[in-house]
C-alpha cells in the first residue's frame, strides 16, 4: 500500500512538473498588441553603426529621416519572417539580451518602434551568415540602441523580444505627398498598437474614402480632394479606430505634415 502511494505521488510530481515546462515554451505565433505586454519570446539580434548621416533617413516603412519623424536611434529593423510585408511598421518591441553573461548588461531592456526591413541573404543559410533569413527572429538595432543591453563586441546575439504598447508624444502624423488627384499620406508617431491595418479619408464634399496601402506606411487613393479640408479614419492592428476630423486646412498642400487625434 505504502509503494502504491509513493507511486501515485511520483506521478503527480512529474505531471506537474511536465505542465509547468510547457506554460513556459515560448510560442511561434507572432505577437499580438492586443494586450499592453506579450509574452517574452526568443530572437537574436545585431547591430548597424551609421557611417553617413544619410544612413538614419530612408528605410522600408517609409518613414524618412528617422530623427525629423520623432523616432531617433530607438529604432529597428525586423527579419522577413516578423516583418509581415510592411503592414507591422510602427509596433513596438521591449528587447533584453540573455544566456550570454559576458556581454549582456544585467537588468537592462530597450524599446524599439519598427522602422525598417532586414532582407534575407540566401548566400548564406540561416545558420550561418543569413542572420535574417526565414525562419529566423531577428532585429537589426543600430548600435546606440544595441550598446544599451549589451556590449558591442557579442555581435549575434541572442535575446528575448515582446510586443508592448507604443508611447508617443503628441498625435498621430499625416505627411500628404502625391501630385494631381494621387494622394500619398504617410501615418507615423502613432501610439497603441503602433501599426495602422486601415486608413479612410475623407474631404467636405466626399463621404469616407477606403485608402489602399501603398508600402510601409505609406497609404494612397486616386481622388480630387483639393480645396477641401481633410479628415482621417485610422485603424490599429488592435481593432481601435480613431478619428480626426478636418486634420488639413482648405488650402493644404503636398509636401506637408499635421497632426491629428491619438490613440490613448
Amino acid at each position: 500500500m505504502l509503494h502504491l502511494i509513493l507511486l501515485q505521488l511520483l506521478l503527480f510530481t512529474l505531471t506537474r512538473t511536465a505542465t509547468s515546462h510547457y506554460n513556459y515554451n515560448f510560442s511561434s505565433s507572432s505577437p499580438s498588441a492586443s494586450s499592453p505586454h506579450s509574452e517574452w519570446r526568443p530572437a537574436r539580434a545585431t547591430y548597424y553603426a551609421a557611417s553617413d548621416p544619410r544612413d538614419v533617413v530612408g528605410g522600408a516603412c517609409g518613414y524618412g529621416d528617422l530623427v525629423k519623424a520623432g523616432y531617433g536611434k530607438a529604432t529597428v529593423g525586423l527579419s522577413e519572417s516578423m516583418f509581415e510585408r510592411g503592414q507591422i511598421c510602427g509596433a513596438c518591441f521591449e528587447l533584453r539580451c540573455v544566456e550570454d553573461l559576458r556581454w549582456c548588461i544585467p537588468g537592462t531592456s530597450i524599446i524599439a518602434t519598427v522602422t525598417n526591413f532586414c532582407a534575407p541573404n540566401y548566400g548564406f543559410n540561416a545558420d550561418g551568415g543569413g542572420h535574417c533569413n526565414p525562419p529566423n527572429k531577428h532585429f537589426v538595432l543600430p548600435i546606440e540602441a544595441f550598446e544599451k543591453i549589451a556590449i558591442w563586441k557579442a555581435g549575434n546575439m541572442p535575446v528575448q523580444y515582446r510586443r508592448i504598447k507604443c508611447r508617443k508624444e503628441g498625435g498621430i502624423r499625416f505627411s500628404i505627398d502625391g501630385s494631381g488627384i494621387f494622394i500619398s499620406v504617410l501615418i507615423s508617431n502613432v501610439a497603441g498598437a503602433g501599426d495602422i491595418v486601415a486608413v479612410k479619408i475623407k474631404g467636405h464634399l466626399t463621404g469616407w474614402l477606403t485608402m489602399g496601402r501603398n508600402w510601409g506606411q505609406n497609404w494612397h487613393i486616386n481622388a480630387d480632394l483639393k480645396n477641401q479640408p481633410l479628415s482621417f479614419e485610422v485603424t490599429s492592428s488592435d481593432g481601435l479606430t480613431v478619428t480626426s476630423y478636418n486634420v488639413a486646412p482648405r488650402n493644404w498642400d503636398f509636401g506637408q505634415t499635421f497632426e491629428g487625434k491619438q490613440f490613448d
